[in-house]
């Protein structure tokens, strides 16, 4: 995979950390909230799994992006990251953490996996790219790790902790997906 010349755009801190090993990157925010940087575009971090058929810690190297209706808002050749397996990306306007709603988004857009940043960064009409890797499976809820971010990207521990008092064993078990997900980033960076 050739880096020249790209941005990383990652909406959280920790997925930054990992991109900076591969190039450039810019601090995009939940939805791309901080704004765009000037560039072509990779959209880099974690995805939550609308297809059965995607392990935690799977990497896609996407060749499409889709908002919530299916259109294409993006398609291109795969970057290229080694181990990482090609697939659609749906772009969505807030983390989707209903089993019922990822089954319908499935069906409706056949993506395999969503996230918050993809379609704004499709939309810009930069995009050249995408590598996400799965956090969870379209069956199992974020509890507190959707909680547990703040707009800017910054981790929002106090989100974190009353997510977790709420739902403990289904916030560590996200959290250990989470964890995974980054795992597999770092393998290919």
């Amino acid at each position: 995979m050739d880096a020249d010349g790209l941005t990383f755009a990652c909406a959280m801190t920790v997925e930054e950390r990992i991109a900076r090993r591969l190039g450039r990157t810019a601090l995009v925010g939940l939805g791309a909230t901080n704004g765009l940087p000037d560039g072509p575009l990779v959209s880099f971090g974690i995805a939550g799994a609308l297809s059965d058929d995607l392990p935690i810690g799977t990497v896609i190297d996407a060749t499409r992006v889709v908002d919530e209706s299916g259109e294409v808002l993006w398609e291109g050749e795969p970057l290229g990251a080694s181990s990482a397996r090609t697939g659609t990306i749906l772009g969505a306007s807030r983390i989707v953490d209903d089993p019922a709603e990822r089954a319908r988004l499935r069906a409706q857009t056949g993506a395999d996996a969503v996230d918050m940043e993809s379609g704004r960064l499709a939309r810009s009409g930069r995009l050249v790219g995408c590598l996400r890797a799965i956090s969870d499976t379209p069956t199992r809820r974020l509890g507190g790790v959707a909680e547990g971010a703040k707009a800017n990207g910054e981790v929002d521990y106090v989100g974190f902790l009353r997510g977790f008092v709420r739902a403990p064993l289904v916030t560590l078990r996200a959290a250990a997906g989470a964890r995974r997900a980054l795992k597999g980033l770092e393998g290919i960076a």
